[in-house]
């Protein structure tokens, strides 16, 4: 049972200027319906979905007129408006679909007429000259070509006209992206606008033929040939420009080869030419001159390889491959396609190429069948199994079938699936299955180890060649084999997809031989027996990815299998009930009973009734000491094929019986499930209730008489009213103070589940809603959760009381209000700091309460009056706006305080809790709808001057050398001059110089409050809390560094969450934004400083997540000064980075402290889709300080290896930091030589993480497990640089080994040569087409 959103088609209507409206009116007719009327009534309308409606009306109303309608100007009236309607829609508007599809029925003798308007509108809207509109009339274009008689008539007849257009749109959207380089937004629309106006060109120039009568237009002189010739220049531009997107010189090698042609003659050359261009051996003297004049780029001798690429596959797509027309040109440039595109598969390193490259050879095998189909016998021979190019073919796929993109993945299955096809393509006429090319694969195939992904893919496509049979009878283990494979949850989803094909196929071989069905029980000692065994006696991890990925499949193959299950499991139930380790039995039955259950093989009901289980063996199931079986007996009453299924009286007594029992499981695994089922329950009794209301308005009281002997529905609705609010009485008992967190946990997430299903919309009946379960005492108990220390709790119970907090309100008085905020005010400054945490959750909850308002103005801010007199603002922005100013005026004083006593503020009121309280009200509010804009703008720059008072507080703290052990002395008189002399001392240095030991004060507060005194009086809480006891004050160094290092945390979320109020303004007045340009480039720099200069890595770590989200919107911002600025940030760190010496404050400890989270984050702010530009730049400077000419660089050495480090862990960078891991590897293996320890320190840190990107995180202890390894070829095939250097390396390493000298010699490097070298093993698929063998490393080692 799977629980789908409803999805809602929005539809826009369209609107009629006055002048139509007017013309309608004078043509309508009040009396009867005409097509003007039928016209004015669609336009009024506001719902673009009755405007379909109505649309629809139009035709079967014209049909209806008489053949001298055609004449009426009422009629030509209308058909001027639907043509102006139809040009004003925008491409994926329904509304333009359903009127293009009705106007295909319009009648012979108005069709002139309605081309006419057509014609003339399509007209103006050719005369387009703002670039911005061109997407519009593009889009106009391709709609008019597509399956629309009208659109194709206009074009036919303004052909020049359109072609005009396109060859001026191309060149002016070009230009325009040149202007706007740098602008990533601008640049990425208009290359989709440029992608749209190629596509639209490339349509025509196919329906060409049909536009143009005969090869007139191939007169040189004719406009419609320049017009092509521009075309043809412009793709060809586009196709050698490697500044565009991918996908434009991809769609521009297309369009190349289209245009080409469609111009070329004689037409028989072409395969010549395509081959020439391929092979780069154009002779230019016979190339026709108008060829050389547009496409002289590609005429010469080295084209780039994605050139090339694109035009393989524009070759590949446009030119005709079926019933060889293209003769032996035409084979000869089949085969050397495709030895272009394998020459190339180790040279494209960027992951977009291999996907394409990855891409195009399948076309190209699709291709290959086409032409063999009717190709020659020579062709059948060079493309047979045992042919050169399909062995390369197949050492590619070896190479590529466990590539880390998935794209690759799938492309190369479908490679191997075609490679086969065109292999029984060319022995058509012999036997398949006797087939030595098959035979040899299959053995090959099998012989390799199961944790080659790749396998399974592969032998799956073998099994539809040569049969299972024929399979199971080299060897008869191989189920079993892959069943034991599926303990591991990344190859049971492959595993149980080979083993779906193997068993299907199976079958489909018996039925084909067997007429009666003795041939069962032999089927199912081979595929189910085994399976049994398992779901009792394997494992947790291999049974549940055997019950989640193979049961379902093999029941959908065989339904009629579940009986036999079924009888084999009862049998053996009493006997073997399980234990906590394996399911037994009893485990196995549930399992296979959920599964049969949620994918429709049975109904609950019949087995119960008739005795093939009992409730007795659930109720055993549902209390089972294995926790799956617990889940599995849950999943057999939760899941249900159809989700309207009514709820039996026996499932949800069943329901109840677990609830007892396992609302506290301690996995947290378990508890996600355990709420997930039983979410689905309550959806589906919130939708067969629904089903309910709907039969009791429909039903006669004849048909309810008849239902009510069965089961009444009132009754039914009854019984679920009745459950519900049993299991909300379960639950809130369950949720006593004290109770554990998983309770907590599993009781909240349910309720919530409950208030979210429940909660109907106005008039829509409702079966049960939790807000009638609700009283003060569970208001409160749900309150009380806000105090948990567990985070999540917190989320929970916020969520609960959100959904029922008009209930929770009513229940709370004024006082008690007022108290629960004074609650959170006073943990908002507590010292522990989850304390803070239920503070801003309170807050957050107590803002939606009409009268939080004035107990705040009660409190501290100054009473305006304005913010009465307007009653319609929103209560939750006003509340929210007095909480802040609060809690800013309180801050405010308690940073004065910290300017004169870090010590006393660490100990009595860290101030990090009112910065975090701040910061999650922010969050709470809807930005884009607010009223009081003046009051939040002059709030946001108090905000921002507060966090800089704040952190000039506590940063000098973070930013010492040594903050672990810094505790700032301020104990004298003079206090104040004693702390900023101290500030002063300890800048930031790169030694340990100024390391001070932790040490304790020992103060009496009293003492402290009357100094305080003295400097200025003080009004605010923290004075109270001082006062409120005389003991002694210990202050740890760890106190004032937790402090300090929070404070910056808080203080570097709540710039990130201000910075976020830019866009707001993108589309309007600046002034109208809540915060400014200058203020976002001030909060840039202040996060800059902070990145290079703290020490503290909680401080650089939460400045970063701040960071981030400046950085993300930096990117996608209209300010051009704002956009360029991670660029200029990078080029100014990086010059910062090599020019780095012992007297720089970036910090060459401590792994280079934040400046690679600085890095990180300006990179990963890169578009994903952008060329990433700033990765490429980095990655070279970075690459180039990593491994230095002479010694002298160390600390630029030492930043750039730390750095480099943080790019090849960072998941966002993705696959774009692939090409340069050999590099990295290269500067690693140089850097453990250094004589200098930071040197060799950080290499091996780097080294570290480059092993886990390329073979992945090791999961097992198995040290000779190949999981996280590869084959030689894939490793060197993917980083080819490395084979010469890892040989080199490995020379020069037994050379040192085998010198004459006395004492033994281990060069450094050897550790890190063989870790690599140990990862790699070969494979029996290692053929005699890779010039990256392993055989001249095995000397070397063994030397």
């Amino acid at each position: 049972m799977v629980l789908k959103k409803k999805k809602e088609v929005q539809v826009d209507a369209f609107f009629l200027d006055q002048q139509q409206l007017e013309n309608l009116q004078r043509f309508s007719k009040a009396e009867e319906q005409n097509l003007a009327s039928l016209l004015l009534h669609c336009a009024q309308l506001s719902n673009g979905i009755q405007q379909i409606q109505c649309i629809k009306q139009i035709m079967p109303l014209v049909k209806k007129m008489d053949q001298n309608s055609a004449c009426d100007p009422m009629v030509k009236a209308c058909l001027d408006i639907l043509g102006e309607t139809y040009f004003s829609l925008s491409a994926k508007n329904p509304l333009k679909k359903v009127l293009a599809s009705s106007l295909n029925g319009l009648p012979e003798q108005f069709i002139t007429l309605a081309v006419q308007s057509f014609v003339c509108c399509l007209r103006e809207e050719l005369k387009t000259t703002d670039i911005h509109l061109y997407r519009k009339v593009l889009d106009n274009l391709a709609s008019c070509m597509e399956d629309f008689s009208l659109g194709r008539a206009s074009i036919k007849d303004l052909f020049e006209e359109v072609l005009q257009f396109l060859q001026k749109s191309l060149c002016d959207i070009q230009e325009e992206n040149r202007q706007n380089h740098g602008n990533c937004i601008v640049q990425t629309q208009l290359m989709h606008d440029l992608l749209i106006a190629i596509k639209v060109s490339m349509t025509l120039v196919q329906k060409l033929q049909e536009n143009i009568q005969g090869s007139l237009w191939k007169h040189h002189e004719s406009f419609v040939w320049q017009s092509m010739c521009s075309l043809l220049k412009s793709s060809t531009n586009f196709l050698v420009d490697g500044t565009l997107l991918q996908t434009v010189q991809s769609t521009s090698g297309l369009a190349v080869i289209l245009f080409t042609k469609a111009m070329y003659e004689p037409i028989e050359e072409l395969p010549s030419l395509v081959s020439n261009l391929l092979l780069g051996s154009v002779k230019h003297a016979g190339l026709p001159a108008w060829f050389l004049s547009n496409c002289g780029t590609l005429c010469t001798d080295e084209l780039p390889d994605s050139v090339l690429l694109f035009l393989c596959h524009g070759a590949l797509a446009m030119l005709e491959w079926k019933n060889g027309s293209m003769g032996e040109d035409g084979e000869k440039l089949l085969l050397d396609i495709v030895s272009v595109l394998l020459s190339m598969s180790s040279e494209l390193k960027e992951c977009s190429m291999a996907m394409s490259l990855s891409r195009i050879l399948a076309i190209w095998t699709n291709s290959a069948l086409a032409a063999l189909i009717s190709g020659s016998p020579s062709l059948k021979i060079k493309l047979n199994g045992n042919s050169d190019i399909i062995g390369k073919l197949l050492e590619y796929i070896y190479t590529h079938w466990e590539h880390p993109l998935d794209a690759v993945r799938h492309q190369t299955k479908l490679i191997f699936k075609n490679i086969l096809q065109i292999h029984r393509t060319t022995i058509i006429g012999s036997n398949e299955k006797s087939d030595p090319f098959f035979g040899r694969l299959t053995k090959r195939l099998l012989s390799l180890e199961w944790h080659v992904k790749g396998k399974y893919a592969s032998l799956g496509c073998l099994v539809e060649c040569v049969g299972t049979e024929n399979i199971l009878q080299l060897d008869r283990t191989i189920p079993a084999q892959i069943l034991d494979v599926m303990n591991d949850q990344s190859l049971a989803p492959y595993a149980s997809d080979l083993l779906e094909t193997m068993f299907t196929n199976h079958k489909a071989h018996f039925t084909s031989r067997f007429q009666e069905n003795t041939w069962i029980d032999h089927w199912h000692n081979i595929w189910v027996s085994p399976l049994l065994v398992i779901l009792c006696e394997g494992s947790h991890d291999q049974t549940t990815y055997i019950t989640d990925y193979y049961l379902p499949k093999l029941l959908r193959c065989s339904p009629d299998s579940l009986s036999y299950m079924i009888s084999i499991l009862q049998a053996s139930t009493d006997v073997n009930l399980g234990s906590c380790s394996t399911r037994g039995a009893l485990g196995a039955l549930m399992a296979c009973l959920r599964t049969a259950r949620a994918h429709g093989h049975l109904e609950l009901s019949n087995i119960m009734s008739n005795g093939l289980v009992s409730t007795e063996c659930i109720k055993q199931g549902l209390v089972h000491q294995h926790n799956q079986v617990c889940i599995d007996a849950l999943g057999l009453l939760c899941e249900t094929h159809r989700s309207t299924e009514i709820v039996s009286v026996e499932e949800m007594q069943l329901i109840q019986f677990f609830m007892m029992y396992n609302l506290n499981s301690q996995s947290p695994s378990v508890r996600q499930q355990i709420c997930s089922l039983l979410r689905k329950l309550f959806c589906r009794i919130q939708e067969s209730s629904q089903v309910i209301y709907k039969l009791e308005q429909n039903k006669t009281k004849q048909e309810l008489l008849e239902i009510s002997t069965k089961s009444h529905p009132l009754g039914i609705l009854q019984q679920y009213r009745h459950f519900m609010s049993a299991v909300c009485d379960r639950l809130f008992e369950a949720l006593f103070p004290g109770s554990s967190h998983p309770t907590r946990f599993s009781v909240l997430t349910i309720l919530g589940s409950i208030a979210e299903i429940f909660s109907a919309p106005k008039g829509q009946a409702q079966v049960f809603q939790l807000d009638q379960e609700i009283d003060s005492t569970r208001v409160q108990t749900l309150i009380q959760c806000f105090a948990s220390t567990f985070e999540e709790v917190k989320i929970l119970a916020f969520e609960v009381l959100m959904k029922v907090r008009d209930v929770a309100f009513n229940l709370q008085d004024y006082e008690n209000v007022d108290l629960l905020f004074q609650a959170a005010m006073d943990l908002s400054t507590s010292t522990k700091p989850y304390d803070c945490v239920t503070a801003s959750y309170l807050l957050n909850f107590l803002v939606h309460h009409k009268g939080l308002q004035h107990i705040c103005l009660g409190k501290r801010v100054e009473h305006k009056p304005q913010m009465d007199e307007n009653t319609s603002l929103s209560t939750v922005e006003k509340n929210t706006l007095a909480v802040i100013k609060l809690l800013l005026v309180n801050v405010e004083e308690e940073v004065f305080q910290a300017k004169k006593s870090l010590l006393q503020a660490a100990a009595s009121f860290p101030m990090y809790g009112r910065v975090h309280c701040i910061t999650g009200a922010l969050q709470q509010l809807p930005f884009n709808n607010l009223t009081l804009v003046a009051e939040w703008k002059e709030m946001v720059a108090k905000l921002i001057l507060m966090s800089y008072k704040l952190s000039a507080v506590v940063s000098p703290v973070v930013q010492s050398s040594s903050p672990e052990g810094l505790i700032p002395m301020d104990s004298e008189s003079e206090s104040t001059g004693r702390l900023q002399m101290i500030l002063h001392e300890i800048q930031p240095q790169d030694t340990n110089d100024y390391f001070m030991q932790a040490k304790i004060l020992k103060e009496h507060c009293k003492v402290e409050s009357e100094k305080l005194a003295d400097d200025r009086p003080m009004e605010s809480i923290c004075t109270e809390m001082r006062g409120k006891d005389r003991q002694t004050c210990d202050v740890t160094a760890q106190m004032v560094l937790v402090c300090c290092w929070r404070s910056m945390k808080e203080v570097s979320l709540l710039l990130g969450t201000l910075c976020k109020l830019l866009p707001s303004q993108a589309a309007s007045e600046p002034s109208d934004g809540l915060i400014t340009v200058e203020q976002v480039k001030n909060i840039g720099d202040y996060f800059k400083h902070h990145l290079l200069q703290s020490r503290h890595r909680g401080a650089f770590e939460l400045a970063y997540a701040g960071f981030v989200q400046l950085t993300g919107m930096l990117s996608r911002c209209n300010s051009e000064s704002l956009r360029k600025m991670p660029e200029q940030w990078l080029s100014c760190v990086l010059e910062e980075i090599k020019s780095c010496d012992l007297s720089s404050t970036l910090c060459a400890t401590r792994r280079s402290a934040g400046i690679p989270f600085y890095i990180q984050a300006l990179l990963a702010s890169e578009p994903k889709k952008s060329k990433t530009d700033l990765l490429k730049i980095t990655m070279k400077e970075l690459i180039t300080l990593a491994a230095p000419l002479n010694e002298s660089s160390v600390i630029p050495q030492v930043h750039a290896l730390n750095i480099l480090r943080a790019l090849f862990r960072d998941t966002r960078l993705g696959e774009n930091i692939m090409p340069y891991v050999a590099d990295g590897i290269q500067a690693a293996i140089l850097g453990f030589m250094s004589p200098v320890w930071a040197v060799r320190n950080s290499s091996t840190l780097l080294f570290s993480s480059l092993i886990t990107r390329i073979f992945g995180v090791k999961r097992g202890k198995d040290e000779n497990s190949k999981k996280n390894r590869m084959t030689g070829r894939e490793f060197f095939s993917r980083f080819p640089s490395l084979y010469p250097f890892l040989l080199k390396q490995l020379e020069v390493v037994t050379n040192t080994l085998n010198s004459e000298a006395e004492e033994l010699k281990i060069h450094p490097s050897l550790f890190l040569l063989l870790l690599i070298l140990g990862r790699l093993y070969p494979s029996p698929m290692d053929g005699t087409y890779s010039a990256l063998s392993m055989a001249p490393f095995v000397p070397l080692i063994i030397r």
